[in-house]
């Protein structure tokens, strides 16, 4: 199930794998077609390419803004990364959520078969089994969280919490990123939702069983490790290194988003050069940011504060031959990526909340093995879990984040090494391919789980 255009385009090892499973399988893609009109056909936009076939699905534009500008981002993303300053619940956007989910559930259901298993991705589209399954759809169903599920507390400030979780309910397989976000929804449906659970994540509520799991998500390990190598010597990898003139890059790469702690990290780095004078014109940040959401508001304002604390910290530190900050606001293509990354000698991973990140284990993967750079993660990324090589940073504490990158700027080979290859460990064995393939696997041998739970009481 593929979420919305702007995500998808962004996804990348995402969409590669799961086009890679279907095209195995064979299968049905089904998602937004990215555009909008008045009465919009009921009906989706079919193509068929090898055994994978595209459901393309046109909305309504007031739809299409009370569901994903209005719902899906202005409440959910903002609750789930909490921000709850940032959150804004109105009970029409509320509304066209469950509308599009419903749109979707009867655009999608003459097109399945009674035994197909369907995989619905992220938090678009959470109603969507329960709208099948008003539809008759008995089929399994499963459904991948990919950014942070918030702790009880924070999720009672959503007003809809009952009504979202009740059709949450309805799908056989919900996966997260972590086993501290299972914890998190857990805890819920047992204190609120009065669910009883069972071990293995095993939940019955209203009559439902579903399991709830933890798939940490992965990426292409192997092509990201070809195009680094590939980048040696190349045009690009050639400019890259004149521009640095030998100087140190330390390199982050975000999506223009507040949940990603931008403003700390331009403040870490120049704290870096106003207490650690000895990396003044040694080393350069290049942050790259590719613009999102561009009609809120949010967004705008902080791209202004960007632009101001980047031109602060060049107005103050740059030199005639050497400019601190690089701040760029276009999307590079992956061997433009894996070339950046191999050349930086730190990699600055920090935001304030994130599902995973896997920016960090594309860093990890893009390093030279015999001299790899130090990977800088915020303790409060998915990533943390496994990327134990890792310096961990609190992206709250600005002077503390400082003193982290200079330990990574004087640290020894040696440890970077040892490190590294910790961290590496981890990205190869996890791919986005494993991970495609253990929740499919799971989603189909489902009954087997829910036979082997207890009932209460036993």
């Amino acid at each position: 199930m593929a979420s919305p255009k702007e995500r998808a385009a962004k996804a990348g090892g995402l969409a590669v794998a799961l086009r890679e499973a279907l095209g195995k399988r064979g299968g049905l893609w089904f998602g937004w077609s990215g555009e909008t009109r008045p009465n919009a056909p009921a009906e989706p936009k079919v193509v068929r390419s090898g055994k994978v076939m595209y459901a393309l699905q046109d909305l309504d534009p007031e739809d299409q803004r009370a569901h994903y500008a209005g719902y899906a981002n202005g409440t959910l993303w903002p609750l789930c990364h909490y921000r709850l300053g940032a959150l804004s619940f109105r009970r029409t956007d509320w509304e066209g959520y469950r509308r599009v989910n419903a749109h979707f559930a009867r655009a999608l259901l003459p097109l399945l078969k009674p035994d197909d298993i369907v995989w619905v991705h992220d938090y678009h589209f959470i109603l969507l089994a329960a709208e099948l399954r008003k539809l008759g759809f008995e089929g399994r169903i499963g459904y991948f969280h990919h950014i942070p599920w918030p702790t009880p507390e924070v999720f009672l400030s959503l007003p809809s919490h009952a009504a979202l979780v009740r059709d949450l309910a309805q799908y056989d397989l919900v996966g997260l990123q972590t086993e501290n976000d299972v914890r998190a929804l857990l805890t819920y449906l047992s204190t609120e939702a009065r669910a009883w659970i069972a071990p293995g994540g095993v939940v019955g509520l209203n009559e439902r069983r579903f399991r709830v799991a933890a798939y940490p998500i992965g990426i292409d390990a192997d092509a990201f490790v070809k195009d680094a190598a590939a980048s040696v010597g190349s045009e690009e990898e050639e400019r890259l290194q004149s521009s640095l003139a030998g100087r140190v890059l330390a390199v982050g790469v975000d999506r223009l988003d507040y949940s990603k702690g931008l403003p700390n990290k331009f403040a870490a780095f120049g704290e870096l050069l106003n207490h650690y004078p000895q990396h003044r014109s040694r080393v350069t940040m290049m942050q790259i940011a590719p613009l999102s959401r561009g009609e809120v508001a949010e967004y705008r304002a902080l791209r202004r504060e960007l632009e101001e604390l980047g031109g602060a910290i060049n107005g103050e530190y740059a030199e005639f031959d050497w400019v601190p900050l690089r701040y760029l606001n276009r999307p590079f293509p992956r061997a433009t990526l894996a070339a950046i990354y191999r050349a930086s000698k730190l990699g600055l991973v920090t935001p304030l909340r994130d599902g995973m990140n896997l920016v960090a284990k594309e860093y990890v993967a893009a390093q030279d093995p015999d001299d790899p750079g130090v990977l800088i993660l915020s303790r409060f990324a998915g990533a943390a879990d496994e990327l134990t090589g890792a310096l961990l940073v609190n992206p709250y504490d600005v002077e503390g984040m400082a003193e982290t990158f200079d330990a990574g700027l004087t640290m020894s080979r040696e440890e970077r090494r040892e490190r590294w290859g910790a961290n590496m460990i981890k990205v190869q064995t996890n791919t986005i391919h494993n991970w495609c393939e253990r929740f499919i696997a799971d989603l189909s041998q489902i009954a087997d789980h829910f036979a082997e739970a207890p009932e209460p009481g036993r």
